[in-house]
């Protein structure tokens, strides 16, 4: 049996709070709203704070609330609370396409959104339990010197594997930063390096407290998840594309994000641009899609060979784009993707749990 290592427990009931905790417990010291990847990670002993602050009962964290015409989402609200939402599911498709398929009905009940933007990288050599890790020489991320999966490497190359933080960035998403010495807000995609350690730009006595969504705009989204099985499962491919369409179909603005192939997601840019001013036609979509599965450079540090994965990235780059074109990919989503997203929005019954609104979906479904 895995144990949790020992550890101080802090349980702030305000974000001052916490920011001041943060600040004043210092090195050693990590955030915790779900537990869903922090607690595993500590059993494999990948993690060994000393001071845990958790965030559940922090006033207003989990808070969902409009913004003009756009959405503010708490850091603290969880998956099953955001994909429940119905703006989210109206307005930002994406996002609830990628959040619904996180993990299981049981994890997403936890797993909150900042827990998700956050997720620690991954990878075969770093995710296994310390006895593994140990037996063939621990890795850079935690306690070696050496990346085995490119022995030459001066950085981690483990992946970036969030659900959120693609679909969030293909729909302009920002994050707000707070600490004991002020708050900040900047574009999610400057959220993230290019390294498997540091994999997050934000100052360690920061804490995320909101996700700020512009106005959906006239903009269409959509999000590809690729992965062994239709649930549980992290991403090993992923993509996030949004357009904004003219009235004769003519792409005014385009963002396409690719995840779960680098130690950060990857916004396509020059296939962003290639598709603006033109309309979403089958050489549009195969030129944007060549010229955004460029950026796929995956590594062997996941599952599926690297190769299938990388020539992936441009057939789902293409069932991306088609979405947005208004295809019915319906079908290829449950065949390629091995996710039935038909079902639409879940409402709980007033006093019901997350867990029976969802078998009482999964009966509907299955009859």
């Amino acid at each position: 049996m895995m144990r949790l290592p020992r550890f101080r427990y802090h349980a702030p009931g305000t974000m001052a709070e916490a920011a001041r905790l943060l600040a004043d417990t210092g090195p050693g010291t990590v955030l915790m709203a779900g537990g869903t990847d922090l607690l595993p990670n500590m059993k494999r002993r990948q993690q060994i704070p000393r001071d845990i602050i958790g965030l559940r009962r922090v006033a207003g964290m989990e808070t969902i609330s409009g913004n003009g015409d756009g959405l503010r989402l708490g850091a603290g609200a969880t998956l099953t609370a955001i994909t429940r939402d119905q703006r989210v599911f109206a307005s930002y498709p994406a996002l609830w396409q990628a959040l619904v398929q996180v993990a299981t009905p049981h994890l997403r009940n936890m797993g909150t959104l900042g827990g998700n933007i956050c997720l620690d990288t991954r990878c075969h050599y770093y995710d296994q339990n310390y006895e593994w890790r140990q037996a063939i020489d621990f890795c850079m991320k935690k306690d070696g010197e050496i990346c085995w999966v490119a022995p030459g490497s001066k950085i981690c190359l483990a992946v970036s594997s969030t659900d959120g933080a693609p679909a969030l960035m293909a729909l302009g998403a920002s994050v707000r930063l707070m600490s004991k010495r002020g708050e900040r807000t900047l574009p999610l995609a400057d959220l993230y390096a290019a390294d498997g350690i540091h994999y997050l730009t934000k100052e360690p006595d920061e804490l995320i407290s909101e996700v700020i969504l512009p106005a959906p705009g006239g903009w269409r989204s959509a999000y590809w998840k690729l992965r062994r099985r239709g649930a549980f499962d992290f991403p090993v491919l992923s993509v996030a594309a949004a357009a904004r369409l003219a009235g004769d179909g003519t792409v005014e603005e385009a963002r396409i994000v690719i995840g779960a192939i680098s130690m950060r997601p990857l916004v396509a840019a020059a296939a962003s641009t290639h598709l603006i001013g033109r309309k979403l036609t089958d050489d549009s979509i195969a030129e944007a899609s060549r010229m955004a599965a460029h950026l796929a450079k995956p590594m062997d540090n996941t599952d599926f060979a690297l190769h299938w994965r990388k020539k992936m990235a441009r057939a789902f780059v293409t069932y991306a784009l088609r979405e947005l074109r208004g295809d019915d990919v319906r079908d290829l989503r449950r065949r390629v993707a091995h996710h039935d997203l038909e079902a639409g929005l879940v409402t709980a019954p007033p006093g019901s749990s997350g867990c029976e609104a969802n078998l009482e979906q999964n009966r509907d479904r299955d009859g």
